[in-house]
């Protein structure tokens, strides 16, 4: 493990701090898909250096809590809905946010991405509100005495359950959308005159309209576009703790802020000594190919492999996308790796393989023969 990749484990120190070097009891607010990839990362190796490590887990999670993982205790709480109510409405998200995405204005692109946010912030506030408003399980985590607090600053409700069990919290996260959570909760000065927008396509070397339209962008996501319904988390917020509060203050209280990526992948801009760059942490090394696979991509030849996939949700399309989608890559010279779980497409070039699941750390080590 790399040195940049060893600072995650600040929080390591953080729990041994409270417990006075012995290991230390981990309470854990995750959300799903990459997310969760990325997050279990870390539990592992706290697991691996003698924590005990509980994640709370819905009765509707997708992933979390359904591999055979002995060494992490998931505490299962009572969901409004069932698990395929919340992959359908996933997928259906997905759909809606990247359909046409070309053909889409900036802002029709995040008035959408702002419509799925909020659809998805009542999502996360029910599983909230089944987890404290549940005396029974407030009661038992209360009698635990956790150490510290794990939570993914994408779905709100673990700096609530850092403030009423009185423990410190930590937040994983990439990015929240034009930079809010890191602006005004985490206190992080981002000057928008050599500071982009993230997802703004802008660069740090902006002439004099780039930087009118970056001011605006600012403006947009500072003023009206809201991640997570915050009128309604806030209100949720004080009413739990009997007292006027907001969800940008109690996200504020974080002790460290991991940020799930490098540096030097970033344009220059201040931070603070709580924020840590992590990114890499699912990095491991490669494994040897499956024989088939590895003999299609050394016959990929000068032209090389191209790996397509859409991410852990969309896990199929329609028969007509799929169609467009196979015609287009038969069309290019490389050899293509195809992540696809549905009706192989008639329009499927023989440059094309389909996989339900791909290596891809392993296909990235890969070295092609001359």
């Amino acid at each position: 493990m790399s040195l940049k990749q060893t600072s995650v484990f600040l929080l390591l120190q953080l729990i041994c701090y409270f417990r006075h070097g012995a290991c230390g009891k981990v309470l854990v607010w995750p959300t799903e898909y990459s997310h969760w990839m990325n997050i279990k990362i870390i539990l592992d190796e706290l697991v691996h250096r003698g924590h005990e490590v509980t994640v709370l887990v819905s009765s509707a999670s997708i992933l979390i809590g359904h591999s055979n993982e002995s060494s992490i205790n998931f505490e299962i709480y009572s969901a409004p809905f069932s698990k395929y109510d919340l992959e359908y409405t996933f997928g259906k998200w997905v759909g809606e946010w990247t359909h046409d995405f070309q053909k889409q204005s900036f802002w029709t692109y995040y008035s959408k991405m702002q419509k799925v946010s909020r659809e998805y912030s009542d999502i996360i506030q029910s599983f909230c509100k089944a987890v404290v408003w549940n005396k029974n399980l407030m009661k038992k985590l209360q009698g635990s005495k956790f150490d510290v607090i794990l939570a993914d600053a994408i779905g709100p409700c673990g700096e609530l359950l850092a403030e009423l069990l009185k423990t410190p919290l930590v937040y994983s996260l990439r990015f929240c959308a034009g930079y809010r959570c890191e602006k005004y909760s985490g206190g992080l000065p981002l000057p928008p005159s050599y500071v982009p927008v993230v997802l703004s396509e802008l660069s740090d070397r902006m002439t004099f309209v780039e930087r009118v339209k970056n001011m605006l962008q600012v403006l947009y996501f500072d003023f009206w576009f809201q991640t997570f319904s915050e009128k309604s988390w806030s209100q949720l917020y004080s009413d739990v703790l009997g007292r006027p509060t907001t969800l940008t203050e109690m996200m504020g209280k974080a002790d460290i802020w991991l940020i799930r990526t490098f540096w030097d992948l970033q344009f220059p801009h201040p931070f603070l000594p709580n924020f840590e760059f992590v990114g890499g942490l699912h990095c491991k090394p490669a494994k040897p190919l499956p024989k088939e696979m590895e003999e299609f991509v050394q016959s990929s030849g000068e032209h090389g492999v191209v790996v397509f996939c859409l991410g852990s949700v969309v896990k199929n399309m329609t028969e007509e996308k799929a169609n467009v989608v196979a015609s287009a890559l038969a069309q290019i010279p490389q050899k293509v790796l195809w992540r696809f779980d549905g009706k192989k497409p008639d329009t499927l070039g023989s440059n094309t393989r389909l996989y339900k699941w791909i290596p891809q750390n392993d296909l990235l080590a890969i070295k092609r023969m001359p």
